[in-house]
């Protein structure tokens, strides 16, 4: 895997949690440099926790019987906090196949 792959992918998971999020997708910046690819990757995990958290409040209040809980929002946030992290996981198993791939590479 490239590392044009690399960052393909993780634009199409930002913008993909962007939409999730119901904001534009943000555009990439148009300077000669890319982003920094540990904090895209540590923004995106961090995204990742705050939907799965969100969604694990929202279950709690609907088992304790709050009536402000709906129960199909509640479905909604639980399926797009395990959407979001069946991607990551999916993120990082490309990323151990490119490290592996460059570690047994011959110099």
């Amino acid at each position: 895997m490239s590392v044009q792959g690399i960052d393909q992918l993780l634009g199409e998971l930002k913008a993909m949690s962007a939409l999730a999020a119901g904001q534009a997708p943000a555009q990439p910046a148009a300077t000669g440099e890319g982003p920094d690819f540990a904090a895209l990757l540590k923004n995106s995990l961090d995204q990742v926790n705050q939907m799965q958290q969100e969604a694990q409040a929202q279950q709690a209040a609907f088992q304790a019987g709050d009536p402000q809980a709906d129960l199909q929002e509640v479905m909604v946030s639980l399926q797009k906090a395990s959407l979001s992290f069946q991607t990551m996981v999916q993120v990082r198993n490309r990323l151990v196949s490119a490290y592996q791939e460059i570690m047994n590479m011959q110099v």
